[in-house]
């Protein structure tokens, strides 16, 4: 496939490596910043492209007549959606994608159509962000949490902690605890490794296991895995920029909300926008104001300050003041990877978080979700099989049956609105919508391969 990207910055470099290095597509960066072009040409296999986004003479030299896709993720809203007019208006480029940061054009959905703004998919970081951690939030005890078919499934990961049910237990035992819930455990990781589930496999204190299970069951299971926790009641929201307020604004209803931002002009304007949190100017790596706000009593403490090492520092002295759990927005892989082993509760990845919209409508197979875990290694995919018995490698043939590649494994049908747990001789229908997590997302290809469309069956 041939794509177009527009802007180099955090989110356009993680899309263009994913697109293009990982998923073998022919890409083109457009950005403004010759620099930075240059140090992405030599670490990538892409073309690029010096010019502003939304000319016509600058789409043109990067090919726009002949792509695909365009991807516009630029910081402005505003280039983003003129370049896909551009794009849709002189070049007739199939499928049009826009980051769009604003509340007030993402609130009105009839700006964007055919004959308005022809964008085929908004995509707002900020927004993803936080509806991630507000899902964390709801579930206390999980560091995943993701949601397939409509939200009527959800996978979680959760650590299993000595005093949960099935620790040091059989995994086919959780049949016997839950005989009547409809649960498949996708993947164990245990020191950082992937481990082989089957039926015989230990649970063992420590471990990171992910489970597929109908969104009103997730509770019941987590008792399973570890001892509930009480619900969230403090929030203490370090950075008061688009995350921070948006979070904020979601949470200050049910929850007692507080917000740190250290300019007093940004702390002064969401005051005013916000009916029940307090708003506070200031650090929030400041030991004595966190000490004054009774830090040690807050649930959740979340850093989302446009700067990694603010989040870092923040979290880390809230963690050793007493906060219950602590959470920091990463852009780096490398500071990500490097934290969560130490006293931060969860990173959180924008890129990663952002990646799986990009990469559900890059693919061959009809893949309705893709949700990018453990930095990139691992994926969780939602797939629709369609055809028949004779023009289909899934459809008609039992699970056992289907040629799932190593490391892959097909956990959760959801057919007719109703979730099905996936044993090895459930028949796969038309139409069904089937959720799958893959240990190595190299596997990739071979999964899309068996989800084609039948138009390009072979």
């Amino acid at each position: 496939m041939k794509i177009i990207i527009i802007g180099a910055g955090q989110v356009g470099s993680t899309a263009a490596y994913h697109l293009a290095r990982q998923e073998a597509n022919e890409v083109t960066i457009i950005d403004h910043n010759a620099t930075t072009l240059r140090d992405l040409q030599d670490r990538l296999d892409v073309r690029t492209v010096v010019g502003h986004g939304s000319y016509p003479a600058t789409l043109e030299r990067a090919g726009a007549a002949d792509a695909d896709m365009i991807i516009a993720l630029t910081s402005s809203d505003e280039v983003n959606m003129v370049a896909c007019s551009v794009a849709h208006t002189l070049f007739h480029t199939g499928t049009r994608i826009a980051r769009v940061r604003s509340a007030d054009y993402l609130a009105r959905p009839g700006l964007f159509a055919p004959d308005a703004v022809p964008i085929d998919v908004r995509i707002s970081p900020e927004q993803l962000v936080t509806q991630h951690i507000q899902q964390l939030i709801h579930y206390p005890g999980s560091f995943q949490v993701l949601d397939f078919a409509d939200g009527r499934v959800r996978l979680l990961g959760v650590r299993a902690r000595r005093d949960g049910l099935l620790v040091n237990q059989r995994v086919r035992d959780l049949r016997t605890h839950l005989p009547d819930v409809q649960v498949r455990i996708a993947a164990i990781y245990r020191g950082g490794q992937s481990v082989s589930v089957d039926g015989d496999t230990l649970i063992r204190e420590n471990d990171e296991v992910f489970f597929i299970a109908a969104r009103h069951d997730i509770r019941t299971v987590m008792a399973e895995m570890r001892k509930l926790e009480a619900p969230v009641r403090r929030v203490v929201i370090a950075g008061g920029g688009n995350i921070g307020l948006r979070l904020a604004s979601a949470l200050e209803q049910t929850n007692n909300v507080k917000v740190i931002e250290r300019d007093r002009e940004r702390a002064q304007r969401i005051a005013e926008r916000l009916a029940n949190a307090i708003v506070l100017h200031g650090d929030a790596a400041d030991e004595e104001l966190l000490l004054e706000e009774n830090i040690d009593a807050a649930d959740v403490f979340v850093a989302v300050t446009n700067a990694d090492e603010a989040n870092i520092l923040s979290a880390m002295l809230a963690k050793r003041l007493g906060c219950k759990k602590v959470m920091a927005l990463i852009n780096r892989p490398a500071y990500a990877e490097m934290v969560e082993s130490g006293s931060i509760d969860v990173a959180i990845s924008p890129q990663q978080i952002t990646i799986g919209s990009l990469l559900a409508l890059a693919r061959k197979g009809d893949m309705v979700k893709v949700h990018s875990l453990r930095r990139g290694h691992a994926e969780a995919i939602e797939a629709i099989a369609h055809g028949n018995a004779e023009n289909s490698r899934v459809v008609g043939r039992t699970v056992e049956q289907v040629a799932l590649p190593p490391g892959v494994s097909l956990n959760v049908i959801v057919r007719d609105d109703k979730v099905v747990e996936a044993h090895h001789d459930t028949v796969i229908r038309t139409d069904d919508h089937i959720i799958m997590f893959l240990t190595d997302r190299r596997q990739v290809d071979q999964v899309a391969a068996l989800f084609q469309p039948p138009g390009r069956f072979r």
